[in-house]
């Protein structure tokens, strides 16, 4: 059973989902349908992945209630202007054939064109109108997150960062804590950069699990939510089994020691993409 964790407005999140980041349309079908045979009930898609069509596709095909899934979409950066935001958000709910989302984000802040208090007021919106059942943000750092709550009224639910052992991202997960906000980590196994770490590799074999099951128990005790994604059905079926046995203090001590603060994407203030 994979748990799930209380947001701030009491919509409750399955702590694991499944990430279609880079996954082909054409084969993201199957692979959500893989992952919810899994147990997964949580998906991840963007505007941006270009698969929001499929995504919604395998919710329809899954047979599941739609209560039973849990579905995050995010922004495009081109479309932050606030009238922008609305006309994108209806458009994924037409891809994803859903009357709602459980959960919208920001994608990015793209601090020098300086448009995101527009699109989380466009976000509030959407929230209100219950479309979106819960709304956050993703690469957000403490100084845009602070300018957010000083001109929104709904504190976000969740910030979707890159976290993994390498990067454990301790400043920004401390002030989502002190706010309420919950940290979701993406590239949870560093595009497994960190899976053939001699000390996971360790912590691995003394529980007799695979790394990517130790780190992604790392993040799971963390609190944090975690989202993996893989296109083989076989690493789908492994990264949902990490709820069999815990890491000991001297597990996390020593993964936590691995951090280097490296990062294996953008860094949110010199992220500026905004093509579609």
């Amino acid at each position: 059973m994979i748990p799930d964790i209380e947001l701030n407005n009491g919509v409750r999140i399955p702590q694991l989902g499944f990430g279609t980041y880079k996954l082909p349309p054409e084969r993201t079908r199957d692979l959500v349908l893989t992952a919810f045979d899994a147990g997964y009930r949580h998906v991840d898609t963007a505007q941006m992945y270009r698969n929001e069509r499929e995504v919604g596709q395998a919710v329809a095909a899954s047979g599941l209630p739609r209560g039973d899934v849990f579905v995050t979409t995010k922004l495009n950066n081109a479309f932050h202007a606030h009238d922008d935001a609305l006309a994108a958000f209806e458009r994924s709910l037409d891809a994803l054939a859903l009357e709602f989302v459980d959960l919208f984000l920001i994608h990015w802040p793209l601090p020098a064109v300086g448009l995101y208090p527009q699109a989380w007021a466009a976000l509030e919106e959407i929230y209100a109108s219950g479309r979106a059942r819960a709304i956050g943000v993703s690469n957000f750092q403490p100084s845009h997150l602070t300018r957010v709550l000083e001109t929104g009224t709904v504190t976000p639910a969740v910030n979707q960062i890159e976290v993994h052992p390498y990067l454990r991202q301790d400043e920004v997960r401390a002030f989502d804590a002190a706010h309420g906000i919950v940290t979701q980590a993406w590239s949870p196994l560093g595009r497994g950069t960190v899976l053939a770490d001699p000390v996971i590799a360790q912590v691995a074999a003394r529980h007799g699990v695979t790394p990517a099951q130790a780190v992604l128990r790392w993040h799971l005790q963390r609190g944090d939510v975690v989202f993996p994604k893989s296109a083989t059905p076989a690493r789908i079926r492994e990264n949902a089994d990490a709820f069999g046995f815990a890491l000991d203090a001297d597990d996390v001590a020593a993964i936590d020691a691995l951090d280097r603060g490296e990062r294996t994407g953008s860094h949110p203030d010199q992220e500026n993409r905004t093509g579609r």
